[in-house]
């Protein structure tokens, strides 16, 4: 790796996105200060002042699904509601495959740039692999210290082709293992909405289609002056995320302007409601704004499955929800214009779900 004299940091951006070195390569190099690219404007900042300590999303016991299936199922509807955010312990994903997947992280992340890059949009032979940094670094007025590979799964044989071998295996392992899971937390959801059962149309809407990245966010000089991802809600019906031991994902409270940290808890997995979801409960669930802190001491993974309709799949409110008479906020809209809406802009809070809705 270079060191930071050795390269003109007047042109950051080609080292970083355009050579494939990532910000992982930019730390490496021992900055002591912050690149200007990176310096984020004082509102997007996450300080003392707004995060509050006082406060936690719910931990909820999957143990006890067969034993007393409602009370599970109301305490998720109750924290898709109130939150949009929990962990779950006692999931029955084992600690062997977490573990697996995140050591896999590592490994694709430690290759040389140029081994990362052949999956970066302009080498990539498939739209369904993406290495890249940021988020979308074109739109973005500052840039995120993170850097990503995005999985869009289609099937084991287009995996076995297509996704890097450093991590291929785990990620599909993590990706079967968590089907169950998924499960049980879209059957509690319904059951939420008045579905009384998800038969193979529903479940193709909720879950018909599925994406794992794997996220690296490097250690960083002067941490407090710009964060690891930006304020925004996924776009997806509901995200299953493993995070390591480090900590620093943030979660807005419902009706504030505070935040809460996700502390890590060994084994348990980071459940959030997506914008899908959101339309699709007509509100009633909602995805909540969350953003992640850079660090200054360590470095820092994550591993998100985003669970997702169809691309070619029109969402809106279920009738199930509107049976009682109840008005719809969004209109009906294809998934992948909504998606496609998402990624051409920089990380804005909310203002995406904003598209769906009926003025």
């Amino acid at each position: 790796m270079p060191a930071a004299a050795s390269i003109d940091l007047s042109d950051i951006t080609d080292f970083v996105v355009n050579e494939g070195h990532g910000v992982k390569g930019l730390s490496e190099m021992g900055l002591q200060k912050l690149p200007k690219q990176y310096i984020q404007p004082m509102e997007e900042r996450i300080t003392k002042s707004t995060v509050i300590l006082d406060d936690h999303i719910p931990v909820i016991d999957m143990s006890n699904w067969d034993i007393d299936n409602k009370l599970v199922c109301e305490k998720i509807c109750n924290a898709a509601e109130k939150w949009g955010f929990f962990q779950i312990i006692n999931h029955d994903i084992s600690l062997e495959v977490l573990e697996s997947v995140k050591e896999a992280t590592y490994r694709f992340f430690k290759q040389p740039a140029e081994e990362k890059n052949k999956h970066s949009k302009e080498n990539s032979s498939t739209n369904n692999v993406r290495y890249g940094t940021s988020f979308t670094p074109k739109a973005e007025k500052a840039l995120e210290w993170k850097d990503y590979l995005s999985l869009f799964y289609v099937s084991d044989e287009d995996a076995a082709d297509l996704w890097p071998s450093a991590l291929r295996d785990e990620a599909l392992d993590f990706l079967r293992n968590s089907e169950i899971v998924i499960k049980k937390l879209l059957e509690a959801l319904m059951k939420g909405l008045n579905v009384k059962q998800i038969d193979q149309t529903k479940e193709s809407l909720l879950m018909g289609s599925k994406r794992i990245n794997v996220n690296y966010y490097p250690k960083c000089p002067n941490p407090e002056l710009t964060v690891g991802v930006g304020r925004h809600s996924d776009v997806s019906t509901l995200t299953i995320l493993l995070q390591d031991n480090i900590g620093g994902l943030y979660v807005k409270k419902l009706e504030s302007d505070t935040w809460v940290h996700v502390p890590p808890i060994q084994g348990a997995l980071v459940i959030n409601i997506g914008d899908a979801l959101q339309i699709m409960s007509n509100g009633r669930y909602k995805s909540i704004e969350h953003r992640v802190m850079a660090n200054g001491n360590n470095n820092r993974i994550s591993v998100p499955i985003f669970v997702n309709p169809k691309p070619s799949d029109v969402i809106g409110p279920l009738a199930e929800v509107l049976e009682s008479g109840e008005e719809p906020i969004y209109k009906q809209v294809l998934y992948s214009d909504y998606v496609k809406h998402f990624f051409r802009k920089a990380h804005d809070g909310k203002d995406t779900v904003d598209f769906a809705k009926i003025n």
